[in-house]
């Protein structure tokens, strides 16, 4: 995998160039894209062109775009049929602020249909017979494969902590509207978040910050032992043995590196909260995707169509309802979270599932999403099969440096565990 700050460092002190940098990438992209299946388009050569020519802590930087982001130099089809040809007037804003930075577009990533279920053809690095996660399916995959050190995504459910711990990358969601969604195919307003995928923490947390302009960076600095809540098992959220032990053994491993970690359960309103999460989510996609089902309702999937016609059946004041047990819910979030720094809970309940047909379960990431809170996937643990599995640190709205700083610790934590072992 290629590390963004690596890059980023070698390119600016010459001791990388961008030649040799664009040349191993398309080596590794001729390699194994046929088989991964990441990209919806690429085009190599014009990344390296641009990145002759640009300037900023991204200066030549490579990145994957998911394919719901509009991109004005390239189609951008939402993973539908329906968009087939379409070719945005304009980058959307956090595309157009990436490029500002330096970055420069390699290549439009597979999503899930409208960033929901459907899956792409884009399967795991890591065994060929398993799912990458969704909906950022390309982003993630690509990432892991070397195809690119910096890749964009979005989270509505679990769309970049779940994939990024099926791949074995990092993978934030920032504060809900700490990155600009203008120009994302919105499918829900209300939970729609932009996420940055790499290959450690201390990549993302340069990367976001660079996009959020933020100082969110996490290298250069000694990690300081945090305060960690381990949640108490979710009525909601079940993971499997393998899982539940590699989390056990994540906590006694912290408690040995000096954390101060505690036990943490989730109020009652949480199990309402996530019920109301897929009440919002269904119904602001009903009406977000309103001139689809107009023009084209025979494109749409099967599960899109059931999922569309469910929440037109939702009432306003269902709706407002959820949105009010959300409110309540966030409002218990924000006091569990004055006692530790961040949350830690698994990313996802196991490692990926077998097949391509599903790209896995967001349950443990909705509620999370719900309440707009920084979460991370923390690389470095794996199934007895060899697949990645993640735990994430969950974070206070708007402590997102907290939340990085965290995550960092406990991948270095998890790495000094590796190295002993």
């Amino acid at each position: 995998m290629l590390s963004a700050l690596d890059i980023a460092r070698r390119l600016d002190a010459g001791t990388l160039s961008v030649d040799a940098l664009y040349d191993e990438i398309a080596a590794t992209v001729a390699d194994r894209e046929a088989e991964i299946e990441a990209f919806v388009s690429v085009d190599i050569e014009a990344a390296r062109a641009a990145a002759h020519s640009t300037y900023g802590p991204f200066a030549g930087m490579p990145i994957g775009v998911k394919d719901n982001i509009d991109t004005g130099d390239r189609i951008t089809a939402y993973g539908s049929p329906i968009h087939a040809q379409n070719r945005p007037a304009v980058d959307a804003a956090i595309v157009a602020l990436a490029r500002r930075a330096g970055a420069c577009l390699l290549g439009k990533t597979v999503t899930t249909e409208f960033a929901f279920f459907s899956p792409g053809p884009t399967r795991n690095p890591h065994n060929f017979d398993h799912t990458p996660g969704g909906s950022s399916s390309g982003s993630a995959a690509g990432v892991a494969a070397g195809f690119f050190p910096l890749a964009l995504g979005t989270q509505t459910g679990g769309s970049v902590v779940r994939p990024a711990a099926f791949c074995g990358i990092a993978g934030f969601k920032p504060s809900f509207g700490r990155l600009p969604t203008v120009g994302v195919k919105i499918f829900s307003w209300s939970l729609d978040t932009v996420g940055v995928f790499a290959k450690g923490i201390a990549d993302v947390a340069f990367a976001a910050g660079v996009l959020a302009d933020r100082d969110w960076r996490v290298d250069g600095e000694v990690p300081t032992p945090p305060r960690l809540g381990f949640v108490e098992p979710q009525p909601w959220a079940q993971a499997d043995d393998e899982m539940s032990v590699a989390l056990e053994r994540v906590r006694r491993a912290a408690d040995r590196a000096g954390a101060a970690t505690a036990s943490v359960s989730l109020p009652p309103v949480f199990r309402e909260a996530f019920a109301a999460h897929q009440t919002i989510q269904d119904y602001e996609a009903t009406r977000a995707l309103a001139a689809e089902v107009d023009l084209a309702p025979d494109k749409l999937s099967a599960v899109l169509r059931q999922t569309l016609d469910e929440g037109a059946a939702i009432s306003a004041t269902a709706y407002d309802d959820a949105q009010r047990t959300a409110e309540q819910a966030r409002r218990a979030f924000s006091d569990i979270l004055s006692k530790v720094d961040v949350l830690v809970t698994p990313s996802a309940p196991g490692a990926a599932p077998i097949g391509l047909a599903s790209t896995g379960s967001s349950v443990f990431n909705r509620v999370w999403t719900l309440m707009g809170a920084p979460a991370a996937n923390v690389p470095g643990l794996q199934s007895f099969a060899g697949l990645p599995l993640g735990v994430q640190t969950v974070g206070a709205y708007a402590a997102d440096r907290r939340t990085l700083k965290a995550a960092h610790w406990l991948e270095e934590c998890l790495r000094a565990q590796a190295s002993d072992s």
